[in-house]
């Protein structure tokens, strides 16, 4: 394994810089030094309220989700570091990790954890009823989704379930209800992070099969080019049926067809022996992630 793939922490950004010593583990447990994980949970969430939404989406739901998502996202991988704690210790790039380190205990956690969960809470509870029972059903998932990698290969189908529910909750919050353009969207996102969380696997292959966690990286090995394929073409159809179904003018296909185009590059051009690379992939999607949501808001408004 390269000096550079060693530890997922990224050393010099502005948790160093500006925050003291004693918050820098916690703003790293929850992952607010690597905000690419946000942004994936967060794109669903609006590209459902662009696609709920009869012109314009309402600004104030797209604030109320951001926030939600920088939160829930941090208690979801504080829960995560508290039950890979074990595992994190025996990888090199998770070893230094704030628990495994030794920087947070397991209580200290699960009360951060439990603070991060509440202000979630308490921005759920801006929503409609329907909506804030949409929203507290994920938990389930999210509960779930860490110990998956230890009983299937496809851990990152769980991960989709979990990461893609504001596909439906931006729907709900805006009708208070779901309908058949939400649940596409659902399973759209659902390959979406098929492809990119298994390009994401491939930077521990390695070190998962020694301390026997289980991937679809691990699954497919060097064949993992076609299955990428096959994902993200499902995501692009699953997501044109949803702009069907919702009625979005010409305007979604042209930032659709855009999106294509990117998640294409992404399968095509990945090194999945080279962590580096699959790294630079990985985030890559963020733009598509806004290919997407200008197709929402461009489909409603034009």
């Amino acid at each position: 394994m390269s000096e550079i793939s060693a530890s997922d922490i990224p050393k010099g950004n502005w948790v160093e810089r500006l925050l003291p010593a004693g918050a820098r583990p916690y703003a790293r447990m929850a992952r607010f030094d690597r905000p690419i994980g946000t942004w994936l949970l967060l794109f669903p969430c609006w590209w459902s309220l662009a696609l709920a939404a009869e012109g314009w989406p309402n600004i104030y739901l797209f604030v109320l989700f951001g926030l939600g998502a920088l939160v829930m996202r941090g208690a979801g991988c504080t829960f995560n570091d508290i039950t890979d704690r074990d595992f994190d210790g025996r990888v090199a790039r998770t070893a230094d990790r704030p628990i495994p380190s030794g920087a947070v205990s397991v209580l200290q956690a699960v009360i951060y954890m439990g603070a991060l969960a509440l202000i979630g809470l308490a921005i759920l509870l801006q929503f409609n009823r329907f909506a804030v029972i949409v929203g507290a059903a994920s938990l389930v998932l999210i509960v779930i989704y860490p110990f998956m990698k230890r009983v299937t290969y496809w851990p990152q189908f769980f991960l989709g379930l979990a990461f893609n529910w504001g596909a439906l909750l931006g729907w709900a919050a805006v009708r208070g209800d779901l309908g058949l353009p939400a649940y596409l969207l659902y399973a759209a996102g659902i390959f979406w992070t098929l492809g990119y969380d298994t390009i994401y696997a491939h930077q521990d292959k390695e070190d998962d099969a020694l301390v026997g966690i289980k991937s679809l990286a691990l699954k497919f090995g060097p064949a993992t080019r076609p299955f990428l394929y096959v994902f993200y073409a499902a995501a692009i159809a699953l997501t044109a049926a949803s702009g069907w179904a919702a009625g979005l003018s010409w305007p979604f296909y042209a930032f659709v067809a855009a999106g294509a185009v990117q998640l294409a590059w992404q399968a095509r051009n990945i090194d999945l022996d080279d962590p580096v690379d699959c790294l630079v992939k990985f985030k890559s999607n963020r733009l598509f992630g806004w290919l997407l949501l200008g197709a929402m808001i461009a489909g409603r408004v034009v």
